[in-house]
C-alpha cells in the first residue's frame, strides 16, 4: 500500500527482536503493492522484508476470524512448499517459537521474509514469452506438489469477496453515496453498469456450478501469479506474496496466462496432463473482476478520503466496473 497505516516503527522493531530474535537498526516503510503494507529492516549486516496485513481490509464481507485464517493458512502453506524443496517459493521466516504469522493488535498480522535481490516486475501483461513460460514452469511444479504442502491449505468456496456489500449497493442507486469524494462518482459508475453486473454474478454462480463438481482436478494454487508477484534472481523467477494460496482447480492460476497466449493451455496440458477448462478459465476470470468491484465499491461506501490508495482504487474501479469486459 502507498500509505502507512497507524502503526508505530518501534511496536515493529519489538516483534522482530522478541519474535524472530532479530535486532533491526534501521527500518523504512516501502509503499509498493496493492493490498500489504511493507517494510525494508537492517540489523547493519542483514536485511529483512516485513508484511503487514490489515485484517479489517482483507474482511470482504468475511469476519475478522475468518480473515485472520486464511491468511494464516495460505502463508503457512508457502512455507510447507518451502519447507518441501520448492526454492522459488519466498515465504515467511518462522518466529523463534515455529509461528508464521504474529499478531500485533486484533487487526494487524505481521510476517517477515528473507530480503530476496533480483528484478521486480509491475502489473500488466508478461512482456515476454520467456517470462511467462518461465512462471508457468513454476506453476507446473507448484501444481504439482507433495500432498503434506496441502495439510494446512484451504480449499476454495468460490465467495466472491466484496459479494455482500456489492448486492448492497446495487439495492442503494436510488440515493447518492455521501461517504467521501470516491462515493458518489463510484454510485453513478455501478448505476450506469448495474445490468451487466447482475448478468456477470449470474453467469459466475453458473459457471461455480460446474466446477465444483470435478474437485479431483483441484491442485494447491497461488491465485495472483501475475509479473508484480515475481521476482526475476540469479536463481530464476521467484514467487512473492502467497496471501492468496488455496487448494482450487489450476485455471485459478493459468486464466491470466492463457488470455495473454492461448498456447499457454497446450503446454500445460503436455506437462501435467491436465486439459484446460474453458468454464474454470472464465470463472476465475469473472471472479477476478467482480471481486474487485466488490473490494472498491465496499471501500467506497465506507468513510474515506482522497489518498495515494483511494485514487488507485477509484482508477482500478473504472477498469474493472465495465460490463464490455464481460
Amino acid at each position: 500500500m502507498f500509505t502507512r497505516p497507524d502503526l508505530d516503527d518501534d511496536a515493529i522493531t519489538e516483534a522482530l527482536r522478541s519474535k524472530w530474535n532479530f535486532g533491526a537498526t534501521h527500518i523504512e516503510y516501502a509503499p509498493v503493492g496493492f493490498g500489504s503494507h511493507h517494510w525494508h529492516v537492517s540489523d547493519g549486516a542483514n536485511r529483512l522484508f516485513v508484511t503487514i496485513d490489515d485484517l479489517y481490509a482483507k474482511q470482504h464481507g468475511r469476519t475478522l476470524d475468518d480473515a485472520h485464517h486464511r491468511l494464516a493458512s495460505a502463508l503457512a502453506s508457502a512455507a510447507r512448499l518451502r519447507e518441501a524443496g520448492l526454492d522459488f517459493v519466498v515465504a515467511p521466516l518462522p518466529t523463534i517459537d515455529a509461528a508464521i504469522t504474529f499478531d500485533l493488535s486484533d487487526r494487524y498480522v505481521m510476517a517477515v521474509y528473507p530480503h530476496c535481490d533480483g528484478q521486480t516486475r509491475g502489473y500488466g501483461p508478461y512482456a515476454t514469452e520467456a517470462e511467462r513460460h518461465a512462471v508457468l514452469d513454476r506453476l507446473i511444479q507448484l501444481h504439482s506438489a507433495p500432498d503434506t504442502c496441502r495439510a494446512e491449505a484451504l480449499v476454495d468456496d468460490f465467495e466472491l469477496a466484496g459479494r455482500r456489500e456489492l448486492t448492497a449497493a446495487l439495492g442503494s442507486l436510488d440515493t447518492r453515496w455521501e461517504t467521501g469524494p470516491f462515493a458518489e462518482p463510484a454510485r453513478q459508475l455501478l448505476a450506469a453498469n448495474a445490468d451487466g453486473v447482475v448478468d456477470a454474478l449470474r453467469s459466475y454462480d453458473t459457471l461455480v456450478d460446474r466446477v465444483r463438481t470435478r474437485p479431483q482436478r483441484m491442485v494447491l494454487t497461488h491465485g495472483e501469479p501475475h509479473p508484480a508477484n515475481t521476482i526475476v534472481t540469479a536463481h530464476g523467477v521467484q514467487l512473492i506474496d502467497w496471501d492468496t494460496a488455496l487448494i482450487a482447480p489450476p485455471e485459478r492460476d493459468l486464466w491470466e496466462l492463457t488470455a495473454e497466449d492461448p498456447a499457454v493451455a497446450t503446454r500445460y496440458d503436455e506437462r501435467t496432463g491436465t486439459t484446460i477448462d474453458p468454464d474454470a478459465i472464465e470463472l476465475y476470470r469473472l471472479c477476478w473482476d467482480l471481486s474487485e468491484v466488490g473490494i472498491y465499491i465496499s471501500e467506497f461506501r465506507q468513510p474515506h478520503t482522497t489518498s495515494d490508495d483511494t485514487s488507485t482504487a477509484w482508477t482500478n474501479l473504472q477498469t474493472f466496473l465495465d460490463s464490455t469486459r464481460w
